[in-house]
Formats: C-alpha cells, structure tokens, sequence
C-alpha cells in the first residue's frame, strides 16, 4: 500500500477495480485545515479524465504497468497486429486498446505498448510522427477566411488543418496528442 506522497506523474493506481493514470497533481497545504492531493487522472482503458482529491496520508492502491517496445505490423480486419522488438512474439490489440493510434501509425512503426500483467492496456505513440500528405486541395491566394489553413488527409487516412501553402507529396510534423500541424520535414 502506497500514500498520497507516493503520487507522482505517468504512476497507475487501482481505484473502484478500474486502473487510472496520474496526469497532474498537485499537493496543497491551505492556511487551515489538513493538507490534501488534488490530482487529474486519466481511466487507462476509456479515456475518461476526472478530477480526485485525497487527503495527505491516505492510503492508495497503486499498480505496477510496464512498457515495452512493439513495431506495429498491420491491420487485421479491425485489430492490430504488433510485434515484441525483443522476442518477436507477436500481440493483436482490439480498437479499443489501440484508441487514436491509428490515424498515426504507419506499418512498420515503433511504439510503445503498455502492459499490466502481461495484459496489453494502451498504446503510447512518440509525441509527433512525420506523415506524407496524400491529398490537399489547392490553396487560393489571399483566401484567409479560413485562418490561412486548409484541410489535407495524410497517408493514415486522418484529415489535418495545414496552411495554404502545402501541396501533395509534402511530408509534414503532425502532434500524436492533438493530431496538429507541426511543421514541414525537409528530406
């Protein structure tokens, strides 16, 4: 059993029988009363993102979630299929498990997947991917209704805003977090 000490950033705790990573945190010693944890954690297998409180002391339940390094091989039908860099065993994950990494993910790719007794969790992609747009329309000159942006689809299908200026064939920057334009990549 951990305490509210123990919370840091990226740390899995057991809370009502579902796992939740720690986003933020922050300890709080007010002028009166006890001091307390205010945290932001994030529901590992939906998503969901709430806001908890503990007070300073309380006993919490964390989890040990290891990350390993996986190459992601293809699409089966709806899942996909990675393989471990280290063994070459290969794990198919559900959409679910995979969440948004498929609008990033090209074949052959590194990622890392995290896993919590051998069962496969999420998958954690690097903080931006460099991505060949695939179709953009035109941009018109001074046509800045649009904030100067236009959309373009990538090679994984995901439709990006970029500005007026690139066309297709231009490899760009795209953030995993958000699934922005981060800048053009010069071969």
């Amino acid at each position: 059993m951990a305490s509210t000490a123990d919370i840091r950033n990226g740390v899995v705790l057991n809370m009502d029988g579902q796992l939740w990573t720690v986003i933020d945190f922050q300890h709080v010693k007010p002028g009166k009363g006890g001091a307390f944890v205010r945290t932001k954690v994030k529901n590992v297998m939906s998503g969901k993102v709430v806001d908890r409180t503990f007070n300073a002391g309380a006993k919490i339940e964390t989890e040990t979630v290891d990350r390993a390094d996986y190459q992601y091989l293809y699409a089966d039908g709806e899942n996909y299929v990675f393989m471990d860099k280290g063994t070459y065993d290969q794990i198919t994950l559900t959409p679910a498990q995979v969440g948004d990494a498929p609008n990033f993910m090209l074949e052959n790719q590194d990622v890392t997947i995290a896993l919590h007794n051998g069962d496969p969790l999420y998958v954690e992609l690097p903080a931006s991917v460099t991505l060949e747009i695939t179709y953009t329309e035109p941009g018109l000159q001074g046509d800045r209704s649009t904030g100067g942006t236009k959309p373009a689809t990538v090679e994984t299908g995901y439709q990006i805003q970029v500005p007026l200026f690139l066309e297709q064939g231009t490899k760009v920057k795209v953030d995993t977090r958000d699934g922005s334009y981060l800048g053009r990549v010069n071969d």
